[in-house]
């Protein structure tokens, strides 16, 4: 930035902002000279990173230039800079927390996602074991199976639907339970090595 004009560094702020308003580019360059040194230090204090700070406070004083006509009406300029700097810090935290919180929700969903498939894919591979199996059983042993787990009848209601002792249906069931029960234990052994 250019030196500032020394007949402009006496001026007021008022009279600095007078001449800003008609466009003077060495009133502002006094400016800037008067103040963006003090509000830089202000943004790193609270900001705590220099790189961020230094974006704020060019932020701030490209605003001073595009809005000069409109700055003129303010009461103190010192009030004016320092308030569009906290502003500005502020908009750069809200918009940080807003991009975090999207970030994370992106990141759960992602996970979640995955997690959701695993768990289909894993549910899909499983219903497909217990049907080739259910499939491999003899066709009284299924049946037995099917219509105490599927339909929930009690042993005895079997024995009498199907004309035996209650006493083979729970042999039955037993033999049924455990044949699944290997070949879903097996099943399991196996997923943690596909993951």
């Amino acid at each position: 930035m250019a030196k500032p004009d020394i007949a402009l560094e006496s001026l007021s702020d008022q009279q600095l902002l007078q001449l800003l308003a008609g466009g003077s580019q060495p009133s502002y360059t006094v400016i800037y000279a008067r103040y963006s040194e003090v509000l830089f230090r202000h943004a790193c204090n609270m900001l705590e990173d220099r790189a961020e700070a230094e974006d704020v406070i060019q932020e701030v004083f490209l605003m001073l230039w595009t809005k000069r006509s409109e700055v003129a009406a303010a009461k103190t300029l010192s009030a004016y800079l320092y308030t569009s700097v906290r502003n500005r810090i502020l908009n750069h935290i809200t918009h940080q927390k807003v991009v975090d919180k999207y970030l994370d929700s992106m990141r759960n969903y992602m996970e979640a996602g995955a997690y959701t498939a695993d768990e289909l894919l894993r549910g899909k591979e499983l219903a497909a074991v217990i049907e080739r199996e259910l499939e491999a059983m003899p066709p009284k042993m299924r049946e037995i199976f099917l219509m105490s787990r599927n339909e929930q009848l009690s042993h005895k209601s079997i024995g009498e639907l199907l004309n035996i002792s209650d006493k083979t249906v729970k042999q039955q069931v037993y033999k049924a339970v455990k044949q699944l029960r290997g070949r879903v234990e097996n099943f399991l052994k196996v997923i943690p090595l596909l993951l």
